[in-house]
């Protein structure tokens, strides 16, 4: 969990056992964002994106789970949130906290889950709806299942012709879409985490933030984009726009050589100082500025 201060914050970890992947079948035909989860694919190893038929069944068992399970926040997550507390059993010895637990699970799935919707914005100005009976995740094999049946776009895509399209009028307006897309698919998840994450309303979405900036700022990174990427968020969540807790926080610090050094600061804690207090994220609330400097000032050296 914890951050290379060299990069913006490194996505969820999958098995190092996981068996090969099978390859990812073709997108349906006409499909709005077959593109941007390709691009996906080219550049990030760890998540390949399956879109199903409007008839195809979302995929169940052998290491599947539907968001709808998940945010129902019955067996279906304590055999999900199983999975974390063995992991942190096997590579730090010791147990975590039940709520520390539940964020690291949340954290695995809402880091991709964002990208399902904010990389089709980035890349291709659209933004679908994925309602939580939409998409299913398989962690260890870092694929998602999902069934697109409608999406938004500007006036001039010429994806704005296709079945399910929306048109909005601007910029703005699609941000707008962004946030609720976002927070549609969102909301019954934390509802399902909340009684085992010992958070707030506030707190969780705070979380949901995080999850939000930080997964497209890293996808930014790896796409050699990652100025846009930090101007897009900050445009995306200024600091206004509930449910969403704070802005996007990215800011810039001067190394001792007077290089800018960007950062940013999180609205909340992912917890995993509980695990290993010596080693905290550098975008964490209880990173000071100096110790930010001298971690990212160190960053290309190492």
């Amino acid at each position: 969990m914890a951050v290379n201060a060299s990069q913006p914050t490194p996505a969820p970890p999958a098995t190092p056992a996981a068996p090969p992947a099978p390859a990812t079948p073709p997108a349906p035909p006409g499909s709005p964002v077959a593109d941007a989860y390709a691009r996906l694919a080219e550049v990030y190893s760890g998540l390949r994106v399956i879109e199903r038929t409007a008839h195809e069944p979302a995929p169940r068992g052998a290491g599947w789970v539907g968001a709808d399970e998940l945010a129902a926040g019955g067996p279906a997550l304590d055999a999900f949130l199983a999975w974390d507390e063995a992991q942190v059993l096997k590579d730090y010895g010791h147990r975590a906290r039940p709520d520390v637990i539940a964020s690291f699970g949340l954290h695995r799935y809402a880091w991709p889950a964002c990208l399902l919707i904010t990389l089709p914005w980035f890349l291709h100005r659209r933004v679908p709806r994925l309602p939580v009976a939409d998409v299913a995740f398989h962690r260890t094999l870092g694929r998602m299942a999902v069934r697109v049946s409608s999406f938004a776009c500007l006036p001039d895509d010429p994806a704005a012709a296709l079945p399910g399209a929306r048109v909005l009028p601007d910029e703005e307006a699609l941000r707008g879409e962004v946030r609720a897309a976002v927070a549609e698919h969102l909301t019954p998840v934390l509802e399902g985490f909340a009684p085992r994450m010992r958070r707030g309303r506030r707190a969780l979405w705070g979380t949901a933030t995080d999850e939000v900036v930080e997964s497209l700022w890293y996808l930014g990174n790896l796409l050699g984009e990652e100025q846009r990427a930090t101007a897009e968020l900050e445009a995306l969540l200024p600091g206004s726009t509930a449910p969403y807790t704070g802005a996007a926080g990215f800011r810039t610090l001067t190394g001792p050589d007077g290089r800018e050094l960007p950062t940013r600061d999180r609205a909340s804690c992912c917890l995993f100082c509980t695990v290993r207090p010596q080693d905290t994220c550098v975008t964490c609330p209880r990173t000071c500025d100096a110790d930010r400097i001298a971690r990212l000032a160190a960053a290309p050296a190492a």
